[in-house]
This record gives C-alpha cells, structure tokens and sequence, in this order.
C-alpha cells in the first residue's frame, strides 16, 4: 500500500471510529439525564427521526430488487439488533454485555470464512481475540451474574451486528450511504414503534435537557454515527470496521471515569490498553490482506 492509500485508509478508520465513540456517550445521557425505564423508546426516538431527516434531504429511493436486502439489514443493523441490545442491557450487568458484544470481530471472521472462503490471518485472529479478553480484564468483576436470557440477547445481538456488517458490505445496496443509512433507521425505526408502544411506559412531561438529550441521541447518536459507521463499512474491510464496535465501551468508560468520577483500577487500565492495542493491530493486519 503506498503513502496516499494509506492516509486514506487510516483518515477512513479515524472517522468511522468516531461512531462507536458516540455510541459510548449515549450511556451517561441516558442514564443521567433521559427518564427512566423507556429503552425501546429511546431507541425509536433515537432512529427514526433521523433516518427521515436523512430520506427528506437525499430524497432518493431505492431500486425495487433492492428492497428486501434493506429490510434484512434494517432488521440486523437497527431494528433488532437495538431490541436484543436494550434487553441485554437490563438483565446483565454492562460489562458482561460489552464482553459478550466484543466477540462481533470473531464472527466477522467465521462467516467471511465459512463464506467467502477468506482465512483469516493468524495476528488478526490472535488480535480480536486479545481485544475479547482485555474487555474482560477492563469490566468484569467476580461478582458478575450470568443471566441467561440476558446472556443469549446479547449474543444474538452480536451475531446480528456481525451478519450485518458483513452483508452491508457483501450486498452493495445501489444508495449512496446518506439514503441508506437513511432508510435502515427508518425502516428499523418501524420495526420498534410496535414494540416500544406495547413495553414502554408513556414518556412524562419532559425538561429542555430531556429534550436536549433525545436531541443529541439522534441527531449525533443515530443520524451522524451511523452514516460514519456506513460509510466505514463500504470503504473498509469487515474486520476492521467490527472491531472499531469495541471503542464504544471504551467511551463509556472513559466518560464515567472523566464526567462521573467513576473509580478505575490498574487492572481496568490494562485491559483498556489491551483493548485499544486489539483494535490497531486488527486495522493494521486487516488492510494489508483487504479482508
């Protein structure tokens, strides 16, 4: 790869990093500032609005023999996956959740294998795996509970993260990214109005930094995130998009322990390390194979 490429390359991980950075700074708005026990709402309020922000500006629609390729990826990217992310999130502590969620790089990995009959290389494989156990060393705790339904939806979760990074990439969807980044929120958006409606308590008579904060969920936490974290799929190998997912724990962290004082040991920051050292050295073994 020479010089330009590579400034290309790595100017395209630094942006599509930044989504999982934002994702990162959703936790302290939601549990610090949002009302509480409304998750699917949250997260339709988070979706929709954006993605017809984004239909009503691009103003483009999508080919007829696309259409069932964005509702599959709707599903994995936004509908259900956000579902299986909020009931993962109430029934196990959010470390086990962020562990259990680290694996998205593996699976990238298994299903590019099985698949398109792409072997990983050794170091990308050693380096997601690395990135799973300094996730662990960063958030568990020997008094972590292991909640079964909670552990099977965050799994799941994953696995559809996974499948659908792999499939955004693998499919090509005739759109550019702003209108499909547009219609997999909307569509996603629709998968969970039903489902927010039926759970969720009504929402009270909200402050102005409640409003602020679905404000910023999404416009920041859905509209602009999520056209970064397309645009990186198109642009880069599976892999390394999957495994720059692992930096949204990592902001949450690092907001706790800045914004709310949270305590952090020196094992925590050496699984952090870990973790940071995990996600470079999966972006600098992934480009030099184009995986």
């Amino acid at each position: 790869m020479n010089i330009t490429s590579s400034m290309h390359y790595w100017r395209d991980v630094i942006l599509t990093a930044l989504a999982p950075a934002i994702w990162g700074s959703t936790y302290i708005v939601t549990s610090e500032i949002l009302p509480p026990d409304r998750p699917f709402t949250a997260a339709l309020i988070r979706v929709l609005p954006a993605g017809l922000l984004l239909l009503l500006f691009t103003r483009r629609i999508p080919l007829r023999r696309d259409l069932w390729r964005l509702v599959v990826l709707s599903a994995l990217n936004i509908g259900v996956f956000q579902a299986l992310l909020f009931v993962a999130a109430y029934r196990l502590p959010g470390g086990l959740a962020a562990v259990l969620g680290a694996i998205q790089p593996l699976l990238v990995m298994v299903l590019a294998w099985a698949v398109d009959r792409r072997a990983p290389a050794q170091i990308t494989l050693w380096s997601a795996v690395a990135g799973v156990i300094g996730m662990a060393v960063l958030l568990l705790s020997p008094q972590t509970t292991f909640e079964p339904i909670g552990v099977i939806a965050a799994l799941l979760g994953a696995s559809c993260m996974a499948t659908g990074v792999w499939l955004t990439r693998r499919w090509q969807v005739d759109l550019p990214v702003l209108s499909l980044t547009g219609w997999q929120l909307v569509i996603g958006g629709l998968m969970l109005a039903p489902v927010a409606w039926l759970v969720d308590a009504p929402l009270p008579v909200l402050t102005l930094p409640q409003w602020c904060a679905y404000a910023y969920l999404s416009l920041a936490g859905a509209l602009l995130a999520y056209a970064l974290w397309f645009r990186g799929i198109t642009r880069l190998p599976g892999v390394a998009v999957a495994s720059l997912g692992l930096l949204s724990p990592l902001a949450a962290v690092a907001l706790g322990w800045i914004v709310l004082s949270q305590s952090m040991t020196g094992t925590a920051f050496i699984g952090l390390i870990v973790v940071l050292l995990s996600v470079f050295a999966v972006q600098w073994t992934t480009v030099r194979r184009g995986q």
